[in-house]
């Protein structure tokens, strides 16, 4: 499972002074386990909107430490900007990244709003996802009269704060908190200079349409319903707004688009449709422009579906996926493209926590001879695992694209995804194994000095040994999940490699037998007997299994060859 990560876009009202800026960044970055991806102020506006990411419970604390030290620092009744606002802290959504959902963020919200208002004294809202009444989904609605009708729309019955009392907080105002999707600024390019051309593009694909006219689409008089409103023509993509213009820098029109749920319109399904209305009007498009950040999902998500659309395999790698993407929807046509800075979890990478896996193999293989004791047994079984998986998905990716195989790409494709997710999850675990080693060291490096820090002291390296048998128990799994995947190989892959499936699962029981060497060394020092009882008696089927697949595998690599 993909670790947990959410997006929060704090807006305070503030764009001008900026040591005020500066306090309000400092005070979210003092939390650890976030980090500030953008600081955007806005002097027209008066108002500074930062991005921050990580696990959602460090997002929340630094979120409310960016909010009280708004508190402090901005007075309202002293505010000017273009804006619209109605507190110091004007709007803070959460949006879900990764490893979470939306239920789960809405509930992270709530837990926000509820501090903010209790040790803050500032009313809270909830919108989006997370309001309690259908009226304050739109942020709009909360905050039509803004700070300077607050103090009478506050103690209107309908407009009780979802946390807090009905009382004006004249310094700070009012702070609206919720949860929402992800929202991509997203453009296409197009081979004209028309803005009037792409602005009908825009409208056929935007979900808010264009208005419906008769006769003439552009001058004919304008159909209104029987209360006298505007008829409009949906277009065809929901959760997206566009526009068409003109980029004097590139000399080319755009289409601007919002995908505003891309759970709803992926970037490939808008590409795609932009694609399709554009050829329609004898117009090509070019390429395309990510503004700001993108979930990694949306990038490999795009890969599979450009694959899928030529009927190849989609289990290569999340690199292989990511460039696919890249070169399908041209977005190195106006710069390059570099996913280290436009991938949110790239950007959040902690490059210390898979130093192995980073290494090459002459590195690694030294770091293993070296006087060091980790990596250990541990890490180089979970490698073997990895490239036992690794050759059981060579052979699917080879069979998918086998010569008069055409019909079974898909079966192939099905088992080489599932090979690069065993070998993903494996390669993580090379260096999980050695932190685990690592962390018996250091609770055995602690001080026992007195009877209490010897509590302490047996105490942590009783966790730290539990772990140290989890990770190789998960190892064991992850390797044995991977000989359905290289029985099938050899069962009915492609002939010509059936030997690699072999090595597959020479490898992969090496990796399983290695591990469990790993589980039981490490149960010794455990002293909750239960636990371990049930760990190696689990262990031992595992071993057992594996010792089996490996011999019915290899008895029909001998038979086939």
């Amino acid at each position: 499972m993909s670790k947990q990560l959410i997006e929060c876009v704090p807006n305070f009202s503030e764009g001008r002074d900026l040591n005020i800026i500066k306090q309000i960044t400092d005070a979210i970055e003092s939390v650890e386990g976030v980090r500030i991806l953008d600081v955007d102020p806005g002097k027209a506006t008066n108002r500074t909107v930062v991005t921050l990411v990580g696990n959602p419970d460090a997002v929340i604390e630094a979120a409310f430490q960016g909010i009280k030290k708004a508190s402090e620092l901005i007075d309202m009744p002293k505010h000017k900007g273009e804006h619209p606002r109605m507190g110091a802290t004007d709007v803070c959504p959460l949006i879900p990244i990764s490893g979470i959902t939306m239920d789960e963020t809405v509930e992270f919200a709530k837990k926000l709003g509820s501090r903010v208002a209790k040790e803050l004294s500032i009313p809270v809202y909830l919108y989006e996802a997370a309001a309690t009444i259908d009226e304050r989904k739109n942020l709009a609605n909360i905050r039509a009269g803004e700070y300077e009708g607050y103090a009478e729309k506050i103690l209107k019955p309908d407009w009780k704060p979802d946390f807090g009392e009905a009382k004006f907080n004249a310094k700070s105002g009012a702070t609206v908190i919720g949860a929402r999707d992800f929202l991509v600024a997203y453009n296409i390019n197009l081979n004209t200079t028309s803005t009037r051309r792409a602005n009908s593009i825009a409208f056929d694909v935007r979900e808010a349409g264009r208005v419906k006219r008769k006769g003439d689409s552009v001058t004919g008089e304008i159909v209104k319903d029987e209360n006298g409103n505007a008829v409009s023509i949906p277009g065809t993509l929901k959760s997206v707004k566009a526009i068409g213009w003109f980029i004097e820098e590139y000399g080319i029109a755009q289409i601007s688009m919002n995908l505003t749920n891309i759970n709803i319109t992926p970037v490939h399904v808008a590409f795609d449709e932009v694609c399709k209305r554009a050829d329609e009007r004898g117009i090509r498009v070019t390429g395309s422009e990510l503004v700001g950040v993108i979930p990694k999902k949306s990038l490999t998500d795009a890969g599979k579906y450009f694959l899928n659309k030529q009927q190849r395999s989609v289990g290569v790698s999340e690199e292989e996926l990511i460039k696919i993407a890249v070169k399908s929807l041209g977005l190195d046509e106006l710069a390059p493209f570099e996913p280290k800075k436009k991938v949110i979890e790239y950007l959040l990478e902690d490059t210390a926590s898979d130093k192995l896996v980073r290494m090459n193999l002459r590195e690694f293989a030294n770091e293993t001879a070296s006087e060091s004791p980790a990596p250990g047994g541990g890490s180089i079984s979970a490698y073997m695992g990895a490239l036992g998986a690794s050759l059981g998905t060579m052979v699917a990716n080879l069979s998918s694209h086998k010569r008069g195989w055409d019909d079974r790409w898909k079966e192939f494709s099905d088992w080489a995804e599932k090979g690069q997710q065993i070998k993903d999850e494996l390669l993580k675990s090379v260096d999980d194994d050695t932190a685990a080693f690592n962390q018996i060291m250091i609770a055995f490096s602690l001080t026992k000095n007195s009877d209490e820090e010897k509590k302490i002291r047996s105490a942590a390296i009783q966790a730290a040994t539990k772990t140290a048998m989890e990770v190789p128990f998960r190892v064991m799994q992850l390797s044995a999940s991977a000989f359905p995947l290289l029985k099938a190989m050899v069962e009915s892959g492609n002939p010509n490699s059936i030997s690699d499936a072999g090595v597959g699962a020479l490898a992969v029981r090496s990796a399983v037998l290695g591990s469990y060497l790993n589980v039981k060394i490490n149960s010794s020092g455990l002293k909750d007997v239960a636990f371990k009882e049930v760990m190696l008696k689990k262990a031992d089927a595992i071993k057992a299994d594996a010792i089996k697949m490996e011999s019915e595998i290899l008895a029909l690599v001998e038979k086939s060859m």
